[in-house]
């Protein structure tokens, strides 16, 4: 009789691991704000392994830009690297789409509840991320990356 493997994750810690935030134009931009600013939002995820076996990095970068409207000055600018520290135990071929789709939907809402926090206590109203599709991006930087080798191929 074979032993069973445990097939699992287990978070060893979670932490910031780097965190920025810039209003460079405060308090003049407050009187130039005719409206609502501009605010591009941009989600990435990177993972690697550490030194022991099935252990591993997943860091989950935030960046929320606010431009005013009126005079294309920056509102604030708030960068975040959210992390974990990962063990997983499964198949070779699930070890993708758990460090890049599933620990990422994990961490989100903490690295959410940071910028929102963030963005409020610098004055502003708290700015809440909407929920991110993990999946979605997975399955579009594996396309990607499907069409740069075909590129490299040619």
């Amino acid at each position: 009789m074979t032993e069973q493997q445990d097939v699992g994750i287990q978070f060893k810690a979670q932490y910031v691991k780097d965190l920025s935030f810039e209003a460079p134009n405060l308090p003049q931009i407050l009187e130039n704000l005719t409206q609502p600013p501009k605010i591009d939002v941009n989600i990435g995820v990177a993972a690697h392994k550490t030194k022991d076996d099935n252990v591993f990095e997943v860091i989950l970068n935030m960046k929320a830009h606010a431009i005013n409207a009126d005079d294309k000055k920056t509102v604030f600018l708030c960068e975040l690297a959210y992390a974990a520290v990962v063990e997983i135990h499964v198949p070779d071929d699930m070890q993708q789409p758990i460090l890049l789709i599933e620990v990422p939907h994990l961490l989100f809402p903490f690295a959410r509840a940071l910028v929102a926090n963030m963005t409020r206590e610098a004055g502003f109203p708290a700015l809440q991320i909407a929920p991110v599709d993990f999946a979605s991006l997975y399955r579009q930087k594996a396309e990607a990356q499907q069409e740069k080798g075909r590129k490299t191929d040619d």
